[in-house]
């Protein structure tokens, strides 16, 4: 029997699977879903999967039929006798739902772990998880890998003069901190306090910009508020240029509008999560090589750490 890898994908992410199916050497898996009139559906593999390593790419992004339909093929796969599933998941959904922030509400990345181990999965992959505490909420093993091993090689093709990295808000202070250590540089840090939910209130710069080539540093781009507002922040106290490297490229409301219309030269994201239109602002680098090799080492029990260039 073939000890390579059945990679086979949702819906959501097909976009990616086929990339990483094609990286990987292998064709996409054939998968079928039927819609019914009432609004269900269905998935169905389409191939004999029994006693072999089944390696299923989704993203969780909304609407929640993403995740249900996950959960669906994990429970087909774990059904029809599939030796090992794996889930690729590129996007964690509600990975910001990480804890109880007032009372009387779910952590919900807590309950779509559990739902996950109790459909079958029995390993994930994922990449810049909004937190990494999360891998605690899994029985399972997860292999969580970085976007740095993507974004690293981009940042020194730019050739910069005067690099400094900078984050966004005092959450992502770690995350610059890393690049800043990798390539040498000092790093700045955004302050914000929020009247609401997805709403900036007032926003502080700590550090010095004047001159300087700003790479912004984030895991997840929603309704682009903070990371526009910080962009034209450190603009406006002097920098050369600014730039957005960021993960996850949620996009909400009228994020492209406010991308558009910033002090950005560049916001530089990830496909795990398709662009709902393209703007000549925004450079979309592939994960699919990284997962590609990521899914080469878990079927062959290497190690996966030594692909990151830094943590």
């Amino acid at each position: 029997m073939s000890t390579r890898a059945l990679i086979f994908s949702g819906r959501a992410t097909r976009y990616l699977a086929e990339k990483i199916a094609e990286s990987y050497g292998h064709p996409l898996g054939k998968v079928i879903v039927t819609d019914f009139s009432d609004g269900e559906f269905q998935p169905s593999f389409e191939e004999n999967i029994r006693g072999r390593d089944v390696f299923i790419v989704q993203s969780t992004f909304a609407p929640a039929d993403n995740l249900l339909e996950l959960l669906m093929l994990i429970d087909a796969a774990r059904r029809a006798s599939a030796k090992r599933i794996v889930a690729v998941i590129p996007y964690f959904g509600l990975a910001r739902q990480d804890r109880k922030d007032k009372p009387r509400v779910s952590i919900a990345s807590k309950l779509v772990a559990n739902l996950l181990t109790a459909a079958g999965v029995q390993r994930i992959i994922t990449i810049d998880l909004h937190a990494d505490q999360i891998q605690g909420f899994f029985d399972v093993p997860v292999d969580h890998v970085y976007a740095s091993t993507i974004f690293i090689k981009h940042i020194h093709n730019l050739n910069l003069p005067n690099l400094i990295t900078a984050s966004p808000d005092t959450g992502g202070t770690r995350r610059a901190a890393a690049y800043a250590k990798y390539l040498k540089t000092g790093f700045v840090i955004c302050y914000k306090q929020r009247s609401k939910p997805n709403e900036i209130g007032k926003m502080e710069l700590v550090g010095d910009v004047e001159g300087k080539d700003v790479i912004l540093i984030d895991d997840i781009i929603d309704t682009a508020g903070s990371i526009t507002k910080a962009g034209n922040l450190i603009m406006e106290r002097g920098a050369a240029s600014v730039r957005a490297f960021c993960t996850h490229p949620v996009f909400s409301g009228d994020a492209y509008e406010k991308i558009e219309n910033s002090g950005f030269l560049e916001v530089v994201v990830t496909d795990t999560i398709p662009l709902k239109k393209e703007s000549k602002k925004i450079k979309v680098l592939s994960t699919a090589g990284l997962f590609s090799e990521v899914i080469g080492r878990a079927l062959k029990t290497k190690s996966i750490s030594s692909l990151y260039q830094f943590k």
